[in-house]
């Protein structure tokens, strides 16, 4: 399972390798409060329950889905979401992690390697052949999430103020991002950008906006891509410090929505692949696929993906 802050994705696999149900739901994310609590309950339950339909499996009698292995991704805290899912699964291989590493497993298709996760932040999570784990940045928007969504819009609304108040370079975002946004000029689309009606993930909504800009020949827009590209390549250059040699080959992917900018991605993998010892990949599965892959070995089972 995939349990994202936006939306949750169940896949189930049989033991002979292969897919045979799944299903989707919204977002299980945030777990703390009572009402929370029971979101996250009846989410989790219905994806299980969509996968299980089509997996053609009747529904459990004492409430319980019960797996040979069971591999669930999270976003967010880990603790209070392995209690829960306990009340829905009975395995005898329960493996809650982080959704960073199903992200991994099913871009290199459970491979060593590295996965850039740029989304509305951003992070990078790697995994070496000895089974050695590493991550970089996905620090939040305050401090970090450089090369995310939310801040590629960040620096594109700096940008237009910075012209707005006459100390920054001519630049067609301006114009485009106070249309966006239905604002009268800059400032007061500023102060949009502080209001409930603008939360932060409405505000990375705009990130093609800049994206397409750039690839219009804005040179303003054009560096903020590139900047961002920068900062998703030295996320990859730390994890790889941590967890591999300079000689050692390595195999890099991403996933995220921040990738949909050509010219993002473009410059991502083209300062990359300066070093002949790094392959960079497309994502060969989804996170949901990745994390049945981890079940699979768990359980011992080979995939035939």
């Amino acid at each position: 399972m995939d349990g994202g802050q936006s939306s949750t994705t169940a896949v189930i696999g049989d033991g002979e390798g292969r897919v045979v149900g799944w299903g989707s739901a919204g977002s299980c994310n945030h777990v703390s409060a009572g009402e929370a609590r029971a979101k996250f309950l009846r989410v989790i339950g219905e994806c299980i329950a969509e996968a299980a339909a089509r997996a053609g499996l009747a529904s459990p009698r004492d409430g319980h889905w019960h797996f040979s292995a069971a591999c669930m991704g999270m976003s967010g805290g880990l603790d209070d979401k392995a209690a829960l899912l306990a009340e829905l699964i009975d395995s005898p291989e329960l493996m809650v992690t982080h959704d960073a590493m199903i992200a991994l497993a099913g871009a290199t298709a459970g491979e060593p390697g590295i996965v850039v996760i740029a989304g509305t932040g951003s992070m990078a999570f790697g995994r070496n052949a000895a089974g050695e784990t590493a991550r970089a940045g996905g620090w939040g928007y305050i401090f970090g999430d450089e090369g995310g969504a939310f801040d590629i819009v960040r620096q594109a609304v700096r940008a237009a103020l910075r012209e707005h108040e006459g100390w920054g370079p001519r630049t067609a975002l301006t114009p485009a991002l106070v249309a966006a946004t239905g604002a009268a000029e800059p400032n007061q689309m500023l102060h949009l950008f502080y209001t409930p009606e603008w939360p932060r993930s409405r505000v990375a909504g705009l990130a093609p906006l800049i994206s397409r800009i750039a690839e219009e020949g804005d040179v303003v827009a054009q560096e903020i891509l590139h900047n961002s590209a920068q900062h998703l390549a030295s996320l990859v250059s730390s994890v790889r410090r941590q967890l591999w040699n300079e000689t050692d080959s390595l195999l890099v992917s991403w996933t995220g929505g921040v990738f949909s900018s050509l010219l993002l991605a473009q410059k991502f993998r083209d300062l990359l692949q300066e070093d002949g010892q790094i392959t960079c990949m497309e994502p060969r599965h989804s996170a949901a696929i990745g994390a049945l892959l981890l079940a699979w070995r768990t359980g011992k089972v080979v995939p035939v993906l």
